[in-house]
């Protein structure tokens, strides 16, 4: 009996070496938008409006939605501040711009409940994700413009404006 508890000890100790030795779980990596890039697309996304006379708030998102930047032009409404983020997140949420997800919706009148998944869903044009590769990594959102078509414009001007440096 008393050879057999060694035994037992030394293969207990083989099976705790063997499971610590196995390879962990993979962590996930994901790219983050720095500060200094969300704030090159608001300035971006707010001067491509100013220069047509509009007034907007334009906001930049996280890949959950969080606010990294939000700026209110001279003479936008307060209205904009929450227009302008609420199409950020909800284009980074979903992936998709809203203008395409306002088309899904008016197409297919059974999605409707999207609209009211949780309140800071905002189904207007004027909010599109922002993407490396597939991976959508935040959101642009422009509010104010006398027109859905004309804030997305805005925000296509901040994308462009750092679409370079997202690799």
């Amino acid at each position: 009996m008393s050879n057999s508890r060694p035994t037992v000890l030394m293969s207990l100790l083989y099976v705790m070496i063997v499971v610590s030795l196995a390879p962990a779980q993979e962590l996930l990596v994901e790219k983050v938008l720095p500060l200094s890039v969300a704030t090159e697309a608001v300035q971006a996304g707010l001067t491509a409006c100013e220069k047509e006379g509009y007034h907007v708030s334009v906001a930049v998102t996280d890949r959950t939605g969080l606010v990294r930047v939000l700026i209110r032009g001279d003479q936008a409404g307060a209205h904009t501040l929450d227009s302008s983020s609420r199409k950020a997140y909800t284009s980074a949420s979903l992936g998709r711009s809203t203008a395409e997800l306002a088309k899904m919706l008016s197409a297919n009148p059974t999605a409707e409940g999207l609209r009211q998944m949780n309140e800071k869903i905002l189904i207007l044009a004027g909010g599109l994700p922002i993407k490396v590769g597939e991976s959508v990594i935040g959101g642009i959102g422009v509010g104010g413009a006398p027109g859905g078509d004309k804030d997305e414009v805005c925000a296509q001007a901040g994308l462009d404006k750092i679409k370079n440096r997202l690799k």
